[in-house]
């Protein structure tokens, strides 16, 4: 690990301690350097991670035309990114889902993108994390060797 040393003015430095504080981070380092993950990942395409998990959090109109069935349909079409989905009701008209999705980060981020861009949704987010995602045939315990995924975060 390389120390580098950064001046910020007070005010930036007093919003930092702001995030260390809210989120409970042990300390400023702790905090920039999640911000500057943040940060390449999020201007630099060439730094974006070839293979993710994602989280999709949208609110939306349930009463809007056809909106539950376009979410579902683009589920359905890419059924393979798709690990789960859960629905809270947050009135008589509003939902809020949220959406865990796996896979190419060029793939999931479009699909994500999409459904928040239907008709009907009015806030949503995409949270994506760098992974690698291996198919791999082994046993756990005493059971037989079948072949799973599993997805480590880098």
């Amino acid at each position: 690990m390389q120390r580098i040393t950064i001046t910020f003015d007070d005010e930036l430095a007093d919003e930092i301690d702001k995030l260390v504080k809210q989120r409970g981070y042990q300390n400023r380092s702790e905090a920039v350097r999640d911000l500057v993950r943040a940060g390449i990942v999020e201007t630099q395409p060439e730094h974006r991670p070839a293979e993710c998990v994602a989280s999709v959090i949208y609110v939306y109109d349930q009463g809007t035309r056809e909106l539950p069935k376009r979410l579902a349909n683009a589920y359905q079409e890419h059924h393979d990114l798709s690990v789960a989905t859960m629905r809270i009701a947050l009135d008589e008209d509003t939902s809020m889902d949220v959406a865990v999705l796996k896979g190419k980060t060029t793939e999931v981020k479009p699909l994500a993108e999409r459904i928040i861009a239907e008709r009907g949704v009015r806030h949503g987010r995409i949270v994506i994390i760098p992974a690698e995602i291996k198919s791999e045939r082994h046993s756990h315990g005493k059971r037989q060797a079948r072949m799973h995924e599993h997805i480590r975060v880098r």
